[in-house]
């Protein structure tokens, strides 16, 4: 059985080394072969935008839009709904295979059978 991890990413801009260490597990994860969901609520749901992982910058890390390109190319990257609500962002707004989702969606995820939750 593959297990799942569901990361789930609270920080932005504002707390830089947080943001990049729940991307980069995330992204590492998908690597290792599991099945991978990356949840981008409060600060993070801006980077659900074309272009604002680019401006995300931490000296030693990866870059941002690598980590949530590998994300994206592997597993599920999920946008809160409240979260994109509160800041204006729409479906139409956001990258191409990102989707949006709510509590219940992740609450589902988290409790599946083999999932692991981490939150940032």
């Amino acid at each position: 059985m593959t297990r799942k991890l569901v990361v789930k990413v609270t920080a932005g801009q504002e707390a830089p080394e947080r943001c990049a260490q729940a991307f980069t597990v995330a992204a590492t994860a998908v690597a290792a072969g599991a099945d991978v969901s990356l949840w981008l609520t409060g600060e993070s749901s801006w980077f659900a935008l074309p272009g604002r992982a680019a401006e995300f910058e931490l000296p030693h890390s990866a870059p941002l839009p690598d980590l949530l390109a590998a994300v994206l190319g592997g597993g599920q990257v999920t946008l809160c709904t409240q979260c994109a609500q509160r800041r204006g962002i729409t479906g139409e707004d956001i990258i191409d295979g990102v989707r949006i989702a709510g509590a219940a969606a992740f609450v589902e995820e988290c409790l599946g059978e083999g999932a692991q939750a981490l939150v940032y």
